[in-house]
């Protein structure tokens, strides 16, 4: 099916028909009309064109008004105040219009880009030997709520999980494996859980080795030079920890409701080769210097506090490479061998910095460009209730999988209260548990600009009131529960009928759906989907309590109050599956 042109879009063009008769000058202006949460819309860019123009604003917009033909679009248009135009679409434009949308499937009548690029988005990154921590929550989260908008809008997406698989500590846990073999068992005997105890025990145990014996510590610090030069036997034994690492990451990553594809888990080690001659391309196109032995960028607007410049290290002096050698190499990777149009980072705020040094070099070096871009969506910190970075009572970090459990429990301790009123069995209240906690955290998480810290309660995020995920996911059970109770009446447009105030402000609020998802998608702004959803299931409360829908007057308007109830639950369905998060069917 062909998609479908928002009543936004619509009334836009022929207010710019109507404008370019009456100002011929005004051909090409921007769009007058600008989306309004009321009913009806109003029209503010005629100010603007009449200072343009030097004509008298209400004037023109008189002029505007008499271009204009009402009927089957717009049932009014008058003007107010000093040029505004008050717009008011006609009952019969909304219903047809939302009539085609709900023919077009799971899409809902949203196109797709007219020329779509391919943009990798580098989220969910954790460690490996190393337990995943509230602070990888964000980063997966966002990351993958951006990819759904992102593929829904017909963009091509790559997922890179930069995982931390290479450094200075595997020495000291593969020379403490080597002398300790049978301390980690085969990562296919093991589940998550056991993964994490395993890697944890060897970690602990390590480290303790290697700060008691010297002896062991310069035979770690060996091993780290035989990983780096490729030893097969320290590279099998090297695998092994990032193979157990993953089957944790797996069953993280899995009560996060999410999919991790094994082939986009490319960490630091897969741009090991690569970075000797990243830094030699940046040292002979002049972009990197060697200053004290090390090879580093300069920039004139990035200096410390002693107004020093501060350089981003490319290459250590004793010939080591860092962050930015892996980050920058990892640029060329994508832009080169994967031909991303666009790159999108979702990390922690505090590596602002470091990302605007990288991609600043990388610009200088031509690898971005302005057809190939790079954005860091740096994310805030997750607070606790105290407004303090979220820790335990005995100031440890919260581990990922606690808080996920947690969060699981409490939503299913809200879904057991009301399991026998909506006839639920004991597996679907475990489901739902499941769904409704995880949603409750995701949304949490989404409902706030990424930028921003926000508190981590969960006692507001298994809440039925405000501003929830599980309020979506009741307005939409609740709507599936008005559906079934339906009586053989099907959901049904009727163009002829005239609408109720409520029922307005539902359509007119349904048919902006695409237009969100792009806004949304091209800010990568997954908060204002967010928002949007939340808007959406309250217009539809006070339709529901100002509208009934299975006793309505007359049997057309029971079908069209039921059509009504039916797009909105495929749009919260739609909407919330965008954002990773799931919507039951009952209650």
């Amino acid at each position: 099916m062909a998609p479908v042109t928002s009543i936004t879009a619509n009334v836009n063009q022929r207010l710019a028909d109507a404008l370019t008769s009456a100002l011929p000058e005004a051909n090409g202006a921007d769009p007058l009309l600008r989306r309004s949460d009321r009913a009806d819309y109003q029209a503010n860019g005629i100010l603007a064109l009449a200072k343009k123009a030097k004509a008298n604003p209400r004037e023109l917009a008189a002029q505007v008004v008499e271009k204009i033909t009402t009927g089957d679009l717009l049932a009014d248009v008058e003007v107010s105040g000093p040029g505004f135009l008050n717009v008011t679409v006609t009952d019969k434009a909304i219903t047809q219009t939302l009539a085609a949308r709900a023919a077009d499937g799971d899409r809902l009548g949203v196109p797709t880009k007219d020329a779509p690029g391919l943009t990798v988005i580098d989220y969910a990154q954790p460690n490996v030997a190393k337990e995943m921590h509230v602070g990888h929550l964000r980063s997966a989260v966002i990351g993958d709520a951006l990819r759904g908008m992102l593929n829904f809008t017909g963009e091509r997406t790559i997922g890179r999980h930069h995982i931390g698989d290479w450094g200075t500590q595997f020495g000291m846990l593969i020379q403490y494996l080597i002398e300790n073999p049978d301390t980690l068992a085969p990562a296919e005997d093991v589940d998550g859980e056991q993964a994490m105890s395993n890697l944890n025990r060897v970690y602990k145990a390590s480290r303790a080795v290697f700060d008691a014996d010297e002896e062991f510590k310069e035979r770690a610090r060996k091993r780290v030079v035989a990983l780096q030069s490729g030893d097969k036997e320290t590279l099998d034994l090297w695998q092994r920890f990032v193979d157990e690492s993953k089957v944790y990451f797996y069953s993280v990553f899995e009560k996060l409701d999410m999919e991790i594809r094994d082939e986009e888990i490319v960490g630091e080690s897969a741009y090991n080769d690569g970075m000797p001659e990243t830094a030699r391309l940046l040292e002979e196109m002049g972009v990197a210097v060697r200053s004290e032995g090390a090879l580093v960028v300069f920039f004139d607007e990035i200096r410390g506090k002693d107004d020093q410049p501060v350089p981003l290290i490319v290459q250590k002096a004793d010939g080591g490479f860092g962050y930015a050698a892996s980050d920058l190499t990892a640029i060329r990777n994508r832009v080169q061998d994967l031909h991303a149009t666009s790159l999108i980072y979702v990390v922690d705020v505090r590596q602002s910095l470091h990302f605007k040094m990288v991609f600043e070099t990388a610009r200088r070096a031509g690898w971005l460009t302005d057809e190939v871009t790079a954005h860091n969506m740096g994310y805030g910190t997750v607070l606790g209730a105290d407004g303090k970075p979220f820790k335990t009572r005995e100031g440890e970090t919260v581990k990922l999988e606690d808080l996920l459990d947690e969060a699981t429990e409490r939503a299913t301790a809200v879904v057991r209260e009301k399991a026998e009123k909506v006839g639920l069995s004991e597996e679907e209240i475990v489901e739902n548990g499941r769904y409704v906690g995880i949603g409750a955290v995701k949304y949490a998480d989404l409902s706030t600009s990424p930028s921003r810290d926000y508190k981590f309660d969960l006692d507001q995020m298994v809440s039925l009131n405000g501003d929830t995920s599980v309020y979506l996911q009741y307005a939409y059970a609740r709507i599936r529960s008005i559906l079934r109770k339906a009586d053989g009446s099907a959901p049904v447009a009727h163009p002829e009928l005239e609408l109720a105030p409520a029922e307005r402000a539902l359509g007119l609020h349904l048919d902006a759906f695409g237009d969100t998802v792009f806004e949304a998608s091209d800010e990568y702004a997954p908060h204002k989907l967010a928002a949007y959803l939340y808007q959406l299931a309250s217009l539809y409360t006070t339709f529901y309590d100002q509208c009934p829908v299975l006793k309505a007057e007359t049997p057309a308007q029971v079908e069209n109050r039921l059509f009504l109830c039916d797009l909105t639950a495929r749009t919260l369905h739609q909407g919330m599956a965008l954002l990773g998060i799931r919507t039951p069917e009952k209650l």
